[in-house]
């Protein structure tokens, strides 16, 4: 009986030993994708750091069901633009549908494209280097409803040490010398999404809003009559206040049919060299007309906050003028 035992206790210590061999460690999933976080970020400008961190949260190192069976590291949904394969899991509703990649580094690829929708534009604003400042922004953004997901990502950042693969992603960057990791055959086979065109579409499906880009190169739509910053962030997937804080707005405004909505930040600098200023024109309508900041048309000027100047004021839009 003694020997029976002894015999079933150590077959079960081996199948208990062999499950656990199954499953990646922290250590281990940072080891097995480091490289590709680097190439990422090298690639997409996406903080290596967070990237790992975002796929350790969410993959649980590796190890979730979603990310053995579908290759998804990321719990990325399908949403209407997927045309790949999907799986379909409980999440915060029953039978949720996420997608399904060949390979894990196609979700990689995924993920970091994902990351370039206009809702996460402000990221881009952000130092590289300034991975607190990225797990921040993803939370306000609306990537993740749990109040302490900026701080479970920073956490496990510091405790792992990541932010040393943003260096390493910079060197790559000043090299200049990185190769996408996901052929275009593959993209197109996916059914597009790997596209890194960075560019919105033209027109969106939803509602054939045309989408164009103004004389300083920023994306911006024309308000149609019924339209509120609400609707309008529904549409193109953003965030309401990113609609206000693109165009200096506040988020009381009132949106009139016609008007320039941009849809990324202004520039320091205007489109042209100068403006003269027309008889009741604010500077807020010019700063909206030629897409630069309402604080560097004033700090050009050598103007005072909250000033405006008379009709017939030549405004410098590019250079500093001498006092």
């Amino acid at each position: 009986m003694i020997r029976y035992l002894l015999t079933f206790g150590f077959v079960v210590a081996f199948i208990s030993a062999s499950a656990e061999e199954g499953r990646l460690t922290r250590t281990q999933y940072i080891d097995q994708w480091k490289d590709e976080a680097v190439r990422q970020m090298a690639i997409h400008r996406i903080p290596a750091s967070i990237t790992l961190a975002q796929g350790i949260l969410e993959s649980g190192d590796g190890n979730s069901t979603l990310a053995k069976d579908a290759n998804n590291h990321f719990g990325i949904k399908c949403h209407s633009d997927w045309k790949g394969k999907k799986v379909y899991h409980d999440d915060d509703a029953k039978g949720e549908c996420f997608r399904k990649y060949e390979t894990a580094h196609q979700s990689f690829e995924d993920h970091s494209v994902f990351l370039k929708k206009q809702r996460y534009a402000s990221l881009f604003e952000l130092d590289i280097e300034d991975y607190k400042g990225w797990a921040k922004g993803l939370k306000k953004c609306g990537y993740a409803t749990n109040p302490k997901y900026p701080d479970l990502l920073i956490a496990i950042i510091e405790d792992f040490g990541l932010d040393v693969y943003d260096k390493e992603g910079l060197r790559l960057i000043n090299q200049g010398t990185v190769e996408p990791t996901v052929t275009r055959k593959q993209r197109k086979k996916a059914g597009g999404i790997f596209d890194r065109n960075d560019r919105l579409p033209d027109v969106t499906v939803s509602n054939h809003r045309e989408i164009a880009l103004s004389n300083n190169k920023i994306k911006f739509v024309t308000v149609k009559d019924g339209d509120t910053f609400e609707s309008i962030a529904k549409e193109l997937d953003m965030m309401p206040w990113q609609l206000w804080k693109y165009n200096e707005l506040d988020k009381k405004s009132t949106l009139t049919a016609g008007q320039m909505l941009y849809l990324q930040p202004k520039r320091n600098n205007g489109s042209e060299d100068w403006h003269v200023l027309a008889d009741g024109e604010t500077l807020a309508e010019v700063s909206q007309r030629y897409g630069i900041k309402i604080s560097k048309i004033v700090k050009k000027n050598n103007l005072k906050s909250g000033e405006t100047p008379p009709a017939g004021t030549r405004l410098s839009l590019r250079k500093q003028l001498k006092q």
